[in-house]
């Protein structure tokens, strides 16, 4: 037996995993792996970002620049991924092609990781930390489309919660050692100085998002797929239009969800990206931020679980209503923060509702698409998911540029939040194809 199927089967046998299958465990390992780099990209690059860009020698910018420039490069990579997540998506749907893009795509993310901590200049590091974005983004959408093929309906809600809750626990751990790092290597007599911080940081988190990957790189069995074409690029494109042209004329449940998915998820996108850009621009301690971040993952690991556990008894839909109604009330609460205990409290409600919004919609899009072409239609959803937030980094760069405050910027997510619950009531209303 390998080491990597022992270990599967040594966290199935625990308290935390029991009930989850050797597949359904390692598919939640992933996110455990890939939310490692989710929270640093949310907290410590940013950080390194701005130390490296901000101050008065050539080549440098302001502060408002640098927020300005950083939502910019987020933007950017939420177009490529978008432009690209559905035609990679429409040939992973291929028999036997979804596991090798999906290992492909990891392995460049994680080159790329560790290559960012190696970028002392400004544009080389944002130009670095693009490229790993979006290997990163296109493997989420391999990984999505691989839930249909890891458990059975009834149980996608909770499995999909499982790998968000067990996330942001496990994400915790590199992220520790990268924070210990930023926080004590100045004053541990130079023995790991400021690059050298840097370098740890992102190697630590490569590494752990490439150990935890394994399993499911090594298991994962397709079991759900169309037969191979020749011509795949040509042809996934066309498939592509003519899925969109489908599911806008025949099928309105989808069509209307993804409307308002498209709207919410952009609020929560946006303030993923931006949360530590929201202190830094307030002029708040920076280590009570980070601090702050990490506590809010524990807080996003239970609110996932008790979602997962509501989901049985109540309808996905009603539970993702509540999650965009806390949303759209954090976002308003943005314009009174102004201390680090109101960036706190802040922090406390997004990770009641970040998980949970997203696992419940991810499984919820699951349950109403056709599963044998899971890969190419969630190779639109991740348009609305990652293209997104595209529009929330616009708004957040526009106001920064025009001189806005950062409170003002937050709070004009609550109108994307609105507008998603009114759609998400509508589709809730419409027939779905698949049924």
């Amino acid at each position: 037996m390998s080491e990597k199927k022992t270990l599967v089967k040594r966290l199935n046998q625990t308290k935390a995993f029991k009930g989850l299958t050797e597949k359904e465990l390692s598919w939640v390992l992933y996110d455990v792996g890939n939310s490692a780099y989710t929270m640093l990209a949310c907290s410590l690059i940013p950080i390194w970002f701005k130390s490296l860009a901000i101050g008065t020698n050539p080549g440098q910018i302001t502060s408002d620049q640098a927020t300005a420039y950083y939502s910019i490069a987020i933007s950017i990579v939420t177009i490529v991924v978008a432009l690209l997540g559905p035609i990679c998506g429409a040939m992973s749907d291929n028999k036997d092609k979804k596991k090798i893009w999906f290992s492909s795509s990891v392995a460049l993310g994680v080159g790329g990781c560790i290559l960012n901590g190696f970028a002392f200049e400004w544009v080389f590091f944002i130009v670095m930390f693009v490229i790993t974005k979006i290997f990163y983004s296109a493997s989420q959408v391999f990984y999505d489309s691989m839930l249909v093929d890891v458990t059975s309906e009834d149980r996608m809600d909770e499995v999909s919660s499982y790998g968000y809750g067990w996330g942001y626990i496990g994400s915790c751990i590199p992220f520790v050692i990268a924070l210990v790092a930023y926080i004590l290597g100045p004053d541990m007599l130079g023995i790991i100085p400021g690059k050298v911080s840097v370098i740890l940081g992102f190697t630590v988190t490569a590494v752990w998002w490439l150990i935890v990957s394994l399993p499911l790189m090594k298991g994962y069995k397709q079991t759900h797929y169309v037969e191979h074409n020749e011509h795949a690029v040509r042809k996934s494109l066309l498939k592509i239009f003519h899925t969109i042209k489908h599911i806008a004329l025949h099928d309105k449940k989808v069509f209307w969800f993804l409307i308002a998915f498209f709207l919410y998820i952009d609020g929560v996108g946006t303030i993923i990206d931006n949360c530590i850009n929201i202190g830094t621009d307030l002029n708040l301690d920076t280590v009570g931020q980070v601090v702050c971040l990490l506590c809010t993952q524990v807080v996003a690991f239970g609110g996932a679980l008790v979602f997962a556990k509501l989901s049985r008894k109540y309808k996905t839909v009603d539970l993702l209503l509540v999650c965009i109604v806390g949303y759209f009330c954090v976002c308003l609460y943005a314009l009174t923060l102004h201390t680090l205990v109101g960036f706190a409290i802040l922090a406390f409600g997004v990770g009641c509702f970040q998980g949970s919004i997203q696992s419940l919609s991810r499984s919820y899009f699951t349950k109403i698409i056709p599963p044998e072409n899971s890969a190419e239609y969630f190779g639109l959803y991740d348009i609305f998911s990652k293209g997104a937030s595209f529009l929330g980094s616009a708004v957040i760069a526009w106001v920064k540029l025009a001189g806005g405050t950062i409170n003002i910027a937050v709070a004009a997510m609550a109108i994307f939040f609105f507008f998603g619950f009114i759609f998400l009531k509508i589709a809730d209303k419409k027939e779905g194809a698949r049924a």
